[in-house]
């Protein structure tokens, strides 16, 4: 069992106004096989924390710790981490002109694994895979992301996740801009490659939609930065119900 800790975690972003404070003590702990949902309102600091895990150079960890089976994840290159088994899905993918989706993945799983995975075999997965994705095998050939729908996009994120099997997956609102359909062959998607692989989740969402077919074992609700809140499946149910009026401060003049 891998282990993926965080623990009182500080960071802060770059603003106009100065360095901003975003998380402000978050502790967490995932474990390989457990699926962990990271709910809350807009600006909670929900995916500064997913960027944060990744190594984004825009956020700065102020205090705080990450560690990955005991090692230092702020000390690793965004590569090494990647390496090491943690994944990233993006809210918004980017595209990469000139790089088609075949050599992307074929190129990534190289890098994770050391050497080249075996052609024949590689080609069958990954046209499997995307066959299960319900993807055009014409987006092999095609730039990664490039005139990409925005749900293509996201089936395409997890197309890595399938192919690159991390220890750990990060998604970042992989939900958003998804149609019914589209939701649901993303959220098999994401179950085939955690029965697969055994893999942990961060998932991050501000609904309970995918929860229906990506089931969480723990439930935690960031506001401000902080965990406000963590139980079981039924506070996910609970804050669709109740939404996030009680974890935020009244406006002022409403207090009786």
């Amino acid at each position: 069992m891998s282990v993926l800790e965080i623990r009182d975690l500080h960071v802060t972003v770059e603003t106009e106004a100065g360095e901003t404070p975003i998380l402000n003590g978050v502790t967490l702990t995932v474990n390989t096989g457990e699926t962990h949902a990271i709910m809350g309102p807009n600006g909670s600091g929900k995916s500064t924390l997913a960027y944060t895990i990744a190594g984004h150079p825009k956020y700065t960890v102020t205090s705080g710790s990450i560690t990955f089976d005991g090692e230092d994840v702020l000390a690793m290159s965004v590569d090494e981490r990647a390496r090491a088994g943690l994944f990233l899905a993006m809210q918004y993918p980017v595209e990469i002109p000139g790089v088609t989706v075949t050599n992307f993945l074929r190129t990534a799983k190289t890098a994770i694994d050391g050497e080249a995975p075996s052609i024949r075999a590689w080609s069958k997965d990954v046209k499997q895979a995307m066959k299960n994705l319900r993807m055009d095998a014409k987006f092999a050939a095609r730039n990664v992301n490039e005139g990409f729908s925005g749900g293509e996009k996201k089936r395409h994120e997890i197309l890595q996740l399938e192919m690159l099997r991390p220890k750990f997956a990060v998604l970042d609102e992989t939900d958003s801009g998804l149609d019914v359909d589209a939701l649901k062959i993303v959220s098999e998607g994401v179950n085939r490659a955690k029965e697969q692989t055994d893999m942990g989740v961060l998932l991050i969402t501000h609904y309970t939609r995918i929860l229906r077919y990506i089931k969480p074992d723990y439930v935690h609700v960031l506001v401000n930065g902080r965990v406000a809140e963590e139980g079981g499946p039924e506070l996910a149910t609970r804050l669709e119900d109740e939404g996030y009026d009680r974890f935020l401060a009244p406006v002022s003049g409403d207090e009786a």
